[in-house]
């Protein structure tokens, strides 16, 4: 069975044609325009739709959408990133565009379909995945479906507050929070290894390069992924406490880090966690990476097609 993917997010729209088994067919990506908005948004995959339903005669669209959604009613129900978003008929508008079935889930819901059936989440129940990109979202996966709550009930792991000022665990562990600490410390510390890689690279997405200031020893670099896993294990334990999951799967651009992040995140999280529940989950990186989105949204539509 051939199907479609969707995923829409904060920088990047990509759309997949894959199977039925998750098996990937061919993949497209596009710069999301942000002054564009949602409508600039649809304008990309309206004109990329027509060649990709010719060549591959998909059955379904899977959608994996960077925000709360309702997945009963295929409506958007807010965008924290973009405007233009906000109660929109996301999957009425597809099947107006295509004449194609279409089924919609928040990304990162989506994002933890994919590592539990076909990734690192594989050999594990329930699976945890928490995405760290332009925000911080979660899903979790249980019995090889995603759990939900009440419409529009999403993990937005991302709002879970840190203290009582209110501060959300998306301004701690987000990329985009990330690249202004990057900016900041950089700029106070302009010796250190962390900034004299930014001095030689475009600006944008300064977190990237806190992987190379690790390999070289920056101290400055090990602080700001100290602190910064800190509070994400702080938050994360919240979910532990309640949720329980027997793995943790960490994606989004953030998660390119690598080992020094899975590392820091698995010593740190016991900490925040009741003996009871000692040595707490495992903690593991994304296997399909930027593939995690595309591919649960092409099991989200077989699985929702099964179910009609």
């Amino acid at each position: 069975m051939n199907l479609l993917a969707i995923e829409i997010g904060g920088t990047k729209l990509q759309l997949y044609a894959g199977t039925s088994a998750g098996e990937i067919s061919e993949r497209r990506r596009f710069p999301v325009d942000r002054a564009a908005g949602g409508k600039g948004i649809r304008r990309q995959i309206e004109a990329a739709l027509p060649e990709l339903i010719t060549r591959w005669q998909p059955e379904a669209i899977g959608v994996g959408y960077g925000g709360p959604v309702n997945p009963q009613t295929g409506r958007v129900a807010k965008s924290h990133h973009l405007e233009g978003w906000n109660d929109y008929p996301l999957t009425k508008w597809l099947a107006k565009q295509t004449s194609i079935p279409a089924f919609v889930d928040n990304d990162a819901n989506v994002a933890a379909l994919g590592e539990a059936r076909h990734g690192a989440g594989r050999d594990f129940d329930p699976v945890l995945y928490v995405t760290l990109g332009s925000g911080v979202g979660g899903g979790l996966v249980t019995g090889g479906r995603i759990f939900h709550g009440a419409p529009p009930g999403e993990l937005e792991i991302g709002h879970l507050r840190l203290d009582l000022q209110g501060t959300i665990l998306e301004e701690r562990c987000s990329g985009w929070s990330v690249d202004r600490r990057v900016q900041r410390e950089a700029q106070a510390h302009p010796d250190s290894s962390l900034a004299q890689l930014l001095r030689k690279a475009p600006a944008g997405s300064e977190a990237r390069h806190l992987r190379m200031a690790l390999a070289h020893g920056d101290r400055l670099a090990e602080q700001i992924l100290r602190e910064t896993i800190e509070w994400l294990a702080l938050g994360l334990s919240h979910v532990v406490h309640l949720l329980h999951p027997e793995v943790i799967v960490v994606g989004g651009g953030l998660s390119l880090l690598g080992e020094p992040l899975r590392v820091k995140l698995a010593e740190m999280l016991p900490r925040f966690l009741m003996g009871a529940f000692l040595p707490g989950p495992r903690v593991v990186l994304a296997a399909l990476r930027e593939d995690a989105v595309p591919v649960g949204a092409l099991t989200l539509a077989v699985q929702r097609l099964e179910s009609r």
